[in-house]
């Protein structure tokens, strides 16, 4: 194998991977926010032991793990392009860099939200920060489906079938969310008829 064959393989076996580490940072993240936002429910001793833990937790996640992935992938993604300059031409691939700078610009709302957070300054209710979370998922979808058919994207039924469920399973996630909310509130006052 020469080495130019040999550094695409390791190029993309690492962009991969940091794919995978950004993603999954992404997904956890954003979620740790919406745990921060509705803990402010709580009493004010629980509130503070919550909110301090979830601070440490979420920069943890977004320095040691997210960011590292995503500066992973990107510097991949380069070594890529620069092995495969051709692939700039091609409608697949600025389709999917356009994606790509949603995403940074997704990563850099997350550290605003975190910072918002810590200070106690987010407005996000849970409700906004779940249909947030959502947001990522749509662009992973997008992405591999750019990577595995290039510029012969699939505008069949069964496309439309892969959007409608994952858009499907994103309106269904809000709506347990709100339901479980709903039904905790409802045993609240049950249980508490003062309330």
């Amino acid at each position: 194998m020469t080495l130019p064959a040999e550094a695409y393989l390791w190029f993309k076996t690492l962009h991969i991977i940091g794919v995978v580490v950004w993603f999954a940072g992404l997904f956890y993240l954003v979620r740790l926010f919406i745990y921060h936002v509705e803990s402010n429910d709580m009493e004010t001793e629980m509130k503070t032991a919550f909110n301090k833990q979830y601070e440490l937790m979420e920069r943890r996640l977004a320095n040691i793990i997210t960011t590292p992935g995503m500066i992973l992938a990107i510097s991949m993604a380069a070594g890529l392009l620069i092995i495969q300059p051709s692939w700039l031409l091609q409608g697949w691939m600025q389709t999917k860099l356009l994606l790509v700078i949603a995403l940074l610009l997704y990563h850099l709302l997350c550290y605003r939200l975190m910072d918002q957070l810590r200070n106690n300054q987010c407005l996000w209710t849970g409700g906004q920060l779940r249909a947030l979370n959502e947001l990522p998922t749509i662009i992973l979808v997008l992405v591999v489906m750019l990577v595995v058919f290039k510029n012969q994207f699939p505008t069949s039924a069964a496309t439309w079938l892969t959007i409608f469920l994952v858009l499907f399973m994103a309106v269904t996630i809000q709506l347990y969310a709100k339901y479980r909310k709903n039904k905790l509130i409802t045993n609240i006052e049950d249980n508490n008829p003062n309330v």
